[in-house]
C-alpha cells in the first residue's frame, strides 16, 4: 500500500472512532449512563477525527452547548485546518 492510501485509511477510521464515540457518549448520556470522558473525545478529535466529531455534534445535537468542550474541540480543528494548509503550501513552494 502506498503512503497516501495508508494515510486515507488511518482517517477515515479515526472518523469512524470519533463519529461512534461521540454516539455512544450521548446513548449514555440520555441512559444517565457511564460517560466518554470528555478528555478522550477530545483525543479522539485531535488524533484526526475531527471532522468525524463536528458531525456527531451536528447530526446527534451532542456536545453542542459545553462551551469550555466547544472551544477546545474549535482549537483542534483551527490546528488541523493550520497544518494542512501549511503542508499544501510546502509542497506547492
Amino acid at each position: 500500500m502506498d503512503i497516501p492510501t495508508l494515510v486515507a485509511a488511518y482517517l477515515a477510521l479515526a472518523n469512524l472512532i470519533a463519529f461512534f464515540a461521540f454516539a455512544f457518549d450521548k446513548g449514555r448520556a440520555i441512559a444517565g449512563g457511564r460517560r466518554v470522558p470528555e478528555r478522550r473525545l477530545l483525543a479522539f478529535a485531535a488524533l484526526g477525527g475531527s471532522p468525524g466529531a463536528l458531525l456527531a455534534r451536528r447530526v446527534l445535537r451532542h456536545k453542542t452547548r459545553k462551551q469550555p468542550f466547544v472551544d477546545r474541540l474549535r482549537w483542534i480543528v483551527t490546528v488541523q485546518v493550520g497544518v494542512v494548509a501549511g503542508l499544501i503550501w510546502a509542497a506547492w513552494a
